[in-house]
């Protein structure tokens, strides 16, 4: 059950800017303590023919399309081809990856985003990692905090993994789809190819080539 956690398990890493922040990395929410500098550390080396640096510590590639009315607070990066929508907030420490979209009303905050990820209407997503061409629908939010603000535990099973991380909102393994109003709490570990049911509210570790349907009912695919 253990390996299914892994970054191996859930990402192409050829998909995003960001691979090199998962070097030595077992499971994918170690990650999220990296993201700010390793950010830094990327944008140093991006061409300066592909990619603008506006303010500090901001980069967007030229082929990108950003609104006048998106918001982008440093550190970030925005990659080629990307889109970043009306009124979208990107609160800063955010990867928004290749030909990825960032709706109207949406917030990002310490997040990787692969490339083709989609977050297009009023998500929230904070301190998590989105698989290449993964999707959340309309209103689906990550839940990035525990009620109590105890560190967050990963449950597979029977299986527990401390995280020791107080921030932890959700891992999206590559291809999935999240259903619309849906709320991830936090801790929460999607494997590739799974589908989330609209209005769910999603626990804990939901296996690959799945569909969730409510808590205790989640099916294969095939």
């Amino acid at each position: 059950m253990s390996e299914q956690l892994m970054i191996k398990s859930l990402f192409d890493l050829k998909e995003t800017i960001a691979a090199d922040l998962f070097e030595g990395c077992i499971y994918p929410w170690e990650v999220l303590s990296k993201i700010k500098n390793g950010i830094i550390t990327i944008g140093a080396t991006l061409p300066a023919d592909e990619y603008d640096k506006v303010g500090e510590d901001i980069w967007i590639a030229k082929s990108a399309k950003v609104a006048p009315t998106a918001c982008i607070n440093g550190p970030a990066i925005i990659g080629k081809d990307a889109e970043v929508r009306h009124c979208a907030f990107i609160r800063g420490s955010a990867i928004v990856g290749e030909g990825a979209v960032v709706g109207n009303s949406t917030e990002l905050k310490n997040v990787i985003l692969f490339n083709k990820v989609q977050v297009p209407h009023y998500n929230y997503v904070g301190d998590s990692v989105l698989g290449f061409k993964s999707h959340m629908g309309a209103g689906s939010i990550t839940s990035n905090v525990k009620s109590d603000k105890t560190p967050v535990t990963v449950k597979a099973g029977e299986l527990k993994l401390e995280t020791g991380l107080k921030k932890f909102g959700a891992i999206l393994g590559d291809y999935v789809e999240v259903g619309c109003n849906s709320v991830l709490n936090p801790g929460t570990v999607i494997g590739r190819n799974a589908n989330i049911y609209p209005l769910s509210m999603v626990r804990g570790f939901v296996p690959e080539r799945s569909i969730y349907k409510t808590a205790g009912e989640i099916v294969g695919k095939y």
